[in-house]
């Protein structure tokens, strides 16, 4: 008997290899290892779609009627946890994806307080917060081009945790400059209202205006689709809404001259590409998870599949070159979308693929699309509500949309009850996602968030240890070390500026920027350093060359 399962075994054992090979995973078929490293540059493309679980990406995939440009290089899963969560945040998730170090709920490229998730090392309390370099910043330092867009805002946590160090996500006065200030060479996405004062939410506060900032470094400042595709400068800061871009879907319907994640992909590719050291780029498709939260299954459907059309651009690019990593993964799922509900727990035997697709296919708009065009009386709620695929709504049903104090809910539940998809939170979720990747050296199998951040960075011959070593140095210990007196100018308490003196020697190191001041007997200078200088509200974090200024 123990020999016929032993037979049985192997044969599976075979057919699994088999089918895996076929599948591409890289265990049993990989892709050939970069060549000749030194003549020819490696590049990576890291692709997140939002809080996207699997039942999203399964249902895109019915919506479009044929597979995703992502079905063909799935390759594993990924672990999503934070450091104190089974279900984690935005900022910790992409701090894990970009650092390889797990964080805490809401922060941003700085090492946890608190880790209590088991499997996760204990961090030294004296490093609690401390500063850790992400691999768009070693791509940066080994001369490689650089690159982040999000249909966010381009401060969101997502982006965010690929470009900058900060305490709480929400914090997009640091976030914003320390990206203008970490000299990217393609940033696109929204966020606009962050790099100038004004007097909306996330206006600035300190007085400075970094689009002047940005066009006296050499950008090319687009805010439109067709000035983006016009664009030929190496330089371009793209900032197409004042918060987060529209709805893929909303987008289309509107026409608003906005581009699409596709067309950003492939322009910043093009641009990037130009670099005979390489580049890194990173692309976000942030409006999923948000549309999840909002259990708006069209929400959900137009973004994923845009994100899917990104997806097909960096692969197009990528098998020509031949030396290029793409990795596309959620950072988390979301909401616990489902084909199938409470109505269909007796009869999903017998319910087609068009029960579900269908109602969905009536909608030309997502929720927010949609209740954009509602007057304020709500006279022309029937319209509106087909704009959402809502049609021959009874009386009834149209006079409970009219007094709603819930409508956006109501709006989405009624929806969702139509196609028979099920939601069960409007929260994030803590299950694995897929894993797609291509290219040589790519990850497979069931990973952790970490490991991505690890593989790309070996890939693209970064020491992430070592970059941090470089880039953020204790600044108050360092320079005391070396006989300086130090303190921290709060004069202008939205502009800490952390300062140094030694005899005739006078060093001063704004926070958020890479530039310090120097004053040496009488004599002023600024120098431009490797790195943006971090305050975590407690200590001051430079690069190593900030301790070496003096002539």
């Amino acid at each position: 008997m123990r020999r016929i399962w032993s037979k049985k075994l192997a044969i599976i054992s075979m057919a699994t290899a088999v089918t895996i090979s076929t599948l591409g995973f890289t265990g049993y078929n990989s892709f050939p290892e970069a060549k000749g490293k030194k003549n020819e540059p490696t590049n990576v493309i890291m692709m997140v779609m939002d809080g996207t679980s699997a039942g999203a990406t399964t249902l895109a995939r019915w919506y479009k009627g044929e597979d995703l440009a992502m079905d063909e290089i799935v390759v594993g899963g990924v672990r999503t946890h934070s450091a104190e969560s089974a279900i984690t945040d935005s900022a910790p998730a992409a701090t894990a994806l970009a650092t390889g170090y797990k964080s805490n709920d809401k922060v941003i490229g700085l090492l946890p307080e608190v880790v209590n998730t088991p499997g996760v090392d204990a961090v030294d309390p004296e490093d609690a917060y401390k500063p850790v370099a992400n691999v768009l910043e070693g791509a940066k330092l080994l001369g490689k081009s650089t690159g982040i867009i999000s249909t966010s805002e381009i401060q969101h946590a997502t982006p965010a945790g690929f470009s900058s160090h900060a305490t709480h996500r929400s914090n997009y006065q640091d976030i914003a400059e320390q990206q203008v200030y970490q000299e990217i060479d393609v940033v696109l996405g929204g966020g606009k209202e962050a790099l100038q004062p004004g007097t909306t939410r996330n206006a600035r506060v300190d007085g400075e205006n970094l689009i002047e900032v940005l066009e006296n470094k050499g950008y090319d400042f687009v805010e439109s689709r067709d000035e983006l595709l016009n664009t030929n400068s190496n330089k371009i800061w793209g900032s197409f809404a004042p918060s987060a871009l529209a709805y893929d879907f909303d987008r289309q319907a509107t026409n608003n001259n906005e581009p699409s994640l596709a067309e950003m992909t492939k322009k910043a590719i093009d641009t990037l590409s130009q670099n005979e050291k390489g580049f890194f780029l990173f692309v976000e498709g942030s409006k999923v998870d948000w549309a999840a939260h909002a259990n708006d299954t069209i929400g959900i459907l137009s973004d994923v599949l845009a994100f899917d059309d990104a997806v097909k651009e960096a692969l197009d690019f990528a098998k020509k070159d031949g030396n290029t990593m793409v990795i596309a993964v959620s950072d988390h799922g979301n909401s616990g979308i489902t084909m199938g509900n409470v109505n269909t727990n007796s009869n999903y035997p017998e319910i087609p693929v068009s029960a579900y697709i269908d109602p969905l296919k009536k909608a030309t708009m997502t929720i927010e699309g949609a209740l954009r065009q509602l007057k304020s009386d709500r006279s022309n709620m029937k319209e509106v509500a087909e704009l959402y695929g809502l049609d021959n709504l009874t009386a009834t049903e149209i006079e409970h949309l009219q007094t709603s104090k819930t409508l956006q809910a109501d709006m989405t539940k009624m929806l969702a009850d139509r196609a028979n998809i099920g939601f069960s939170t409007g929260g994030h979720t803590g299950e694995d996602v897929f894993l797609y990747a291509y290219g040589p050296s790519k990850p497979f199998g069931l990973v952790d968030n970490t490991d991505l951040a690890k593989t790309m960075a070996k890939f693209l011959g970064v020491d992430l240890d070592k970059t941090t070593d470089k880039l953020f140095v204790n600044a108050r210990e360092s320079f005391e070390n070396k006989g300086y007196t130090t303190r921290i100018d709060v004069t202008d308490e939205n502009n800490p500026v952390f300062i140094a003196e030694k005899q005739k020697i006078k060093i001063e190191l704004p926070v958020n920027k890479n530039i310090a001041y120097v004053t040496q007997n009488n004599k002023s200078y600024v120098k431009t350093l490797d790195g943006v200088t971090v305050y975590n509200s407690k200590d001051f974090y430079v690069s190593k060359t900030a301790l070496n200024l003096s002539k």
